[in-house]
């Protein structure tokens, strides 16, 4: 069974997809895997013909900061830079599939499931929700972008009332409800579904 694990950016996805890693399930992180396919050549490349040079750091590395900051404020790029990274990260994903073949579910962590409807290709999708107050505070600690930005980031994402429209289950992550009780329901409802 393919269990899809989405939420808006800072809604706690992450460490949702750690929980279900220390029962033993399987996590296919779609977005570091995203951020891995930088380094090839071939994609480096693409990117750098869609953006430009200025998407380079010192090193001639992709600067996701930069990159960024093109794509978030032109959504005809951040169409064309998805088209670039999604089939390749869809790639990657089926093949690591092949080798949890004998578990009884595997998750793919991936922020903009609903969006690109990768949602569909899921058996269950699993709905991380937290107030938007919250999110934004755990952005602004964790990278070093400014709130006006992460807003805009916000905006290319469906609001989390039409996002959880598309959940089996949904975890709230509101620091008020326990995260850890709500994994391991979703987890037993799973594993009772194999049954």
């Amino acid at each position: 069974m393919k269990v899809g694990l989405t939420g808006n950016i800072g809604s706690g996805k992450s460490t949702a997809a750690r929980i279900f890693k220390s029962l033993g399930i399987p996590v296919f992180y779609a977005d570091i895997q995203a951020k891995q396919l930088y380094a090839d050549p071939e994609v480096k490349y693409e990117v750098v013909a869609l953006c430009g040079n200025q998407v380079l750091d010192n090193d001639d590395e992709i600067s996701f900061q930069k990159l960024g900051a093109i794509v978030f404020n032109d959504s005809e790029k951040l169409r064309q830079l998805n088209a670039i990274i999604h089939p390749k990260v869809r790639e990657k994903y089926w093949k690591w599939l092949e080798y949890y073949q004998d578990k009884p579910y595997t998750v793919q962590e991936a922020a903009i499931m609903v969006e690109s409807g990768l949602y569909k290709k899921m058996d269950i999708l699993v709905v991380v929700t937290a107030p938007q107050q919250q999110r934004l505070q755990r952005i602004l600690e964790r990278e070093s972008i400014t709130e006006e930005q992460i807003r805009k980031r916000m905006q290319r994402q469906l609001p989390e009332d039409e996002l959880i429209k598309y959940a089996d289950f949904i975890v709230k992550n509101d620091e008020h409800t326990l995260l850890i009780p709500q994994i391991l329901s979703v987890h037993q409802s799973l594993i009772k579904k194999m049954r």
